[in-house]
């Protein structure tokens, strides 16, 4: 099952281009088409009306002086789409598991990296925990709630871009716990910078974070959580020689690693920066573990 928002965003600026063209009649909205097949052509050539029936609103909006309005509107024809794709039966499971990616993830990306990308990661989390329990009920969401940054942007050095993940998440955990899911978030490099400032106080069982440059916390103490809070890094993964600073804004703290951080460390074998996922790994099989509750099982 995957959602995505640009549905929503065209709805929104239908509604706002039809309420604005109540005022200006000159430039009068046009009637969305329905939605097209998934396919890249298709979905490009929708993408492409949507941003144009925004632009038409945004500029009505300034004509008219909402500058607020304007710059949400503008703020929407840049971004760059979000997807949740459900791997499982949400309806039945007990235990979710959140997969939250780092940098370079977008909907081009969502799932056509194999492993190392949300989609097929989640696809493998999944197929591991029914290896491991296969009466387990066991839902995992690829979850892509955020603007990740580029890994070659001056954004990936900051908390910026997390921050706003973190908001995303929040309510999105607090609603599937409120309908009595228990909830562990698989956290990959900066995806784990999102779950570290989300953490504080969130009703989830595990946070388990892989080749993290940091949880923008010194400690696990820190973050405020009562989940169990693990850490794994390939021996060969090149995040680890990511300065473990925090100044002036740039940098995410300590080392999850590290024994001062006080996290729950756990094997994870080579398999580099993108290969936690990968079927056969020892990453996979003791994220499955974690996914599943099953903390006697991972290996240390």
């Amino acid at each position: 099952m995957r959602l995505r928002r640009t549905s929503a965003i065209a709805a929104i600026a239908a509604a706002v281009a039809a309420t604005t063209a109540a005022v200006y009649p000159s430039a009068p909205a046009d009637r969305l088409a329905p939605m097209p097949a998934l396919t890249a052509p298709g979905l490009a050539a929708r993408y492409t009306a949507d941003a144009h029936q925004i632009t038409r609103a945004a500029s009505a909006a300034s004509r008219a002086g909402n500058t607020g309005l304007a710059r949400s509107l503008d703020a929407m024809r840049g971004g760059q789409g979000v997807a949740v794709e459900v791997f499982g039966n949400l309806a039945t499971a007990t235990r979710v598991a959140i997969l939250v990616p780092g940098s370079d993830t977008s909907l081009t990306t969502f799932g056509s990296r194999g492993t190392a990308s949300p989609a097929g990661a989640a696809r493998a989390l999944a197929a591991q925990a029914r290896d491991v329990d296969p009466r387990a009920r066991l839902a995992v969401i690829a979850w892509l709630g955020y603007k990740t940054p580029s890994t070659l942007s001056p954004a990936v050095m900051t908390s910026g871009d997390a921050g706003q993940g973190a908001d995303a998440l929040r309510p999105f955990v607090e609603d599937l716990v409120g309908h009595g899911h228990q909830v562990a978030l698989i956290c990959h490099s900066y995806g784990s910078v999102v779950c570290g400032l989300a953490a504080a106080h969130l009703p989830v069982t595990d946070i388990a974070v892989v080749g993290s440059p940091g949880m923008d916390a010194p400690s696990v103490r820190a973050l405020h959580t009562t989940a169990r809070v693990w850490a794994g890094r390939d021996p060969g993964d090149w995040i680890q020689h990511v300065p473990h600073v925090h100044f002036l804004g740039l940098g995410f703290g300590q080392d999850p690693m590290a024994p001062a951080f006080g996290a729950r460390i756990f094997e994870c074998g080579s398999g580099g920066h993108s290969g936690y996922f990968k079927p056969g790994g020892i990453a996979l099989r003791n994220l499955a573990r974690i996914a599943l509750g099953d903390t006697a099982g991972v290996t240390r």
